[in-house]
């Protein structure tokens, strides 16, 4: 097996990605415009998407990071917005969006068509956080957009599963259809439920933090297998276990904690960054095929659809945020008036992505009989350039609408003073509770450990209310900002001198290795008291 182009695609990726940081453009889209640039080039590999690959090994993990970085606890209080997204709009722009189609593709059956209705029916969950982490968004719309992308692929891929049945020849019925609904849905949550809590305490009991991480690298394929196995769904067990797991990750080593925080950024943006170039890839092969259909018609096609997506959902969220605030008084109560801002940036916030492209190259080539699956070209056309096409219109427009509508983001100073608030409680409880320790026999220590101690609450205390003091004139710093400039110029001399002493050869580079670990752990400690 030649790792080259695994290596190309990884490595390329990971430098455009790099690259994207220091512009102002997203970089999906720069990463989409890389694989578009280069899908032509001579020698350039083929990158087809394989659904074998993508389904159950690159979205068990993207679903897993994204999971366990939301809140359990947000998501719960949004969760009648999140279920009209994810389950509702699903199904809603399925039909809709695939008997729009079969009224406008001359010959494409209506059960061809309601498949490409569940193909692009769900935005995707990369291109939703990486746009919203980017643009910061309002909370409340994040947490709607990240629960909606998380749930609603479930949703999409047993649509898919019944559409196909039925263009294949199968049979398919709307009895069967809500059975095969319903047995996915439940039997996903109702395996979730099961592996959740037997993982966190193999999480908390293993006494290692390499052995956590590595446990840690393996439940989302866990999950995502275990649930596929007994034909539920795999996407709803891996979110089940990481909201899980991310709400309690406190309870977790303190170790393991840094470490997986810094292995799953990293392999969060490795996939990230390969899924999006990938889906620019595709281009040559999805007009492979397309004789049939000539390119002006095609391209109508393509537009059509695109239009016809973006509308839809227009249709669907408007209605389904003001309805249900009419005809019931406790969900006035419960949920701020969203105005008409927030409906207006949730429904131009579709962008679809590499799901779409996966489930649109599972398409089986035939149906029974043996004849060709109709239209599945044609198909995957029209999936590649409404990804495309939502991913570059609306992923681009998406930063000027909202700067447009003057929709405040985060409120970060307020965050600040919850944060000094949350702080100073946890100092005042700790300050108690180290009294009580020190009183006690058998925990006696000489004054300057204890004042050791006792600084150490205190500098935590008073950190984040240094964030929110008067800035230095000479140097525009906050004191907050000195005192960590300070103290990795302090780490640094220490670390040039560990250094100097292991080339002397007064240290040898075990005890070299260990001593730069803990100048790491406090320069570490020193940034994240200075920036929460």
């Amino acid at each position: 097996m030649d790792a080259t182009p695994l290596l190309l695609l990884i490595a390329g990726s990971a430098v455009v990605a790099g690259a994207a940081r220091r512009t102002t453009v997203p970089a999906p889209l720069l990463l989409v415009a890389a694989g578009l640039a280069v899908s032509y080039l001579p020698g350039v590999p083929e990158y087809t998407l394989d659904p074998e690959i993508v389904l159950p090994l690159l979205l068990p993990p993207l679903l897993y990071t994204a999971a366990t970085e939301s809140s359990y606890l947000d998501l719960r209080r949004q969760a009648r917005s999140v279920l009209m997204l994810s389950v509702g709009y699903v199904l809603f722009a399925t039909v809709v969006v695939g008997y729009a189609l079969y009224l406008l593709v001359p010959d494409l059956p209506l059960t061809a068509a309601l498949v490409l209705g569940a193909v692009i029916a769900p935005p995707d969950a990369v291109a939703a956080t990486a746009v919203a982490r980017r643009i910061g968004l309002p909370s409340r719309i994040t947490t709607i957009l990240q629960g909606e992308s998380l749930v609603n692929d479930a949703t999409a891929i047993t649509a898919f599963k019944v559409a196909v049945a039925a263009a294949v020849g199968e049979g398919a019925s709307w009895a069967g259809g809500i059975e095969e609904f319903a047995v996915a849905a439940l039997g996903g949550v109702a395996v979730g439920l099961l592996l959740m809590v037997p993982l966190h305490w193999l999480r908390t009991h293993l006494s290692e933090a390499l052995l956590q991480n590595t446990l840690s690298l393996l439940i989302p394929f866990v999950a995502y297998a275990a649930a596929e196995h007994v034909h539920a769904s795999g996407v709803l067990a891996v979110v089940v276990v990481a909201l899980y797991l991310g709400h309690r990750s406190w309870q977790v080593d303190f170790a393991t904690r840094l470490q997986e925080e810094a292995v799953w950024k990293m392999v969060a943006f490795l996939l990230e960054s390969a899924v999006f170039a990938l889906i620019g890839l595709q281009l040559p092969y999805v007009l492979q095929g397309l004789d049939s259909y000539g390119g002006g018609e095609a391209l109508w096609y393509a537009v059509a659809l695109f239009v016809l997506v973006v509308v839809v959902r227009f249709v669907w969220v408007f209605p389904a945020t003001w309805l249900p605030r009419l005809l019931s008084k406790r969900i006035r109560r419960r949920e701020p008036d969203p105005g008409w801002q927030g409906p207006l940036i949730v429904s131009w916030a579709g962008m679809r992505g590499v799901v779409s492209l996966a489930i649109a190259f599972s398409i089986p080539a035939t149906v029974d009989g043996g004849g060709d699956f109709p239209a599945r070209e044609l198909i995957l056309f029209l999936t590649f350039t409404t990804v495309l096409g939502t991913l570059v219109v609306q992923g681009l427009s998406l930063p000027p609408l909202i700067r447009l509508l003057r929709i405040p983001g985060r409120d970060v100073r307020a965050e600040t003073l919850t944060e000094a608030q949350a702080q100073n409680d946890a100092s005042t409880a700790a300050a108690v509770r180290l009294d009580e320790l020190l009183a006690a026999e058998g925990n006696t220590l000489p004054p300057p450990l204890v004042d050791r101690l006792r600084a150490v609450l205190d500098r935590r205390r008073n950190s984040v209310w240094e964030r929110l003091g008067t800035v230095d004139e000479v140097t525009g710093e906050s004191a907050d900002d000195t005192y960590r400039r300070l103290a990795r110029e302090v780490i640094d001399t220490e670390r040039a001198a560990f250094v100097r002493q292991r080339d002397q050869g007064r240290i040898d580079d075990e005890m070299l290795r260990t001593l730069l670990r803990r100048l790491d752990l406090e320069e570490a400690a020193a940034y994240r008291e200075g920036t929460g």
